[in-house]
This record gives structure tokens, sequence and C-alpha cells, in this order.
């Protein structure tokens, strides 16, 4: 994932700042993703929060599949992680 470096002032910050106070949110980062999603709604880019995680969950396996074709990523048998964690 990336990161994006956001600064908000005037009205924006207000808001923000509402939201934590009142205790809808923790953090501002969590009113930052609330409001991304809202608009993904609002403008029909996303069906359901389901849809966006099935899509990045498949994304994420197909990272995994890639390292472990590449050898970065080793794959280990069951009798193997009993063996490691002393599991019988």
């Amino acid at each position: 994932m990336g990161e994006t470096l956001v600064r908000f002032e005037g009205a924006q910050e207000a808001i923000i700042e509402r939201l934590i106070g009142i205790g809808l949110f923790k953090t501002k980062s969590e009113v930052i993703r609330a409001g991304i999603i809202g608009l993904g709604k609002e403008y029909k880019v996303i069906d359901e929060i389901k849809q966006i995680e099935d899509e990045l969950a498949v994304k994420k396996m197909q990272k995994i599949f890639n390292e472990v074709d590449s050898g970065k990523r080793k794959l280990f048998t069951e009798e193997e992680v009993k063996k490691k964690y002393g599991f019988k």
C-alpha cells in the first residue's frame, strides 16, 4: 500500500477535529478512510466494501504466489510446522 501525505486547513480541518471530538472516529486517518469509502459509494465506484476487500485479497494472494514462485517465500508442510513448533 502506498502512503500519501495530506494537509488540511480551514473547514476540512475543523470537520475532522469535530468528528474526532464527538467520538465518531479515533484518528484523522480513520476519518479520511471513511470519507474515501463514502465517496466511492456515492459515485458508485464500488458496489460494496466486500467487493473491494475481495479485490485486495486476490491481489495479496497473487503477490504471495509470486513470492513463492520466485523463491522469496517458502511454504511449509503441516509436518514441518508441527516439528518446528513442537506440536504432535
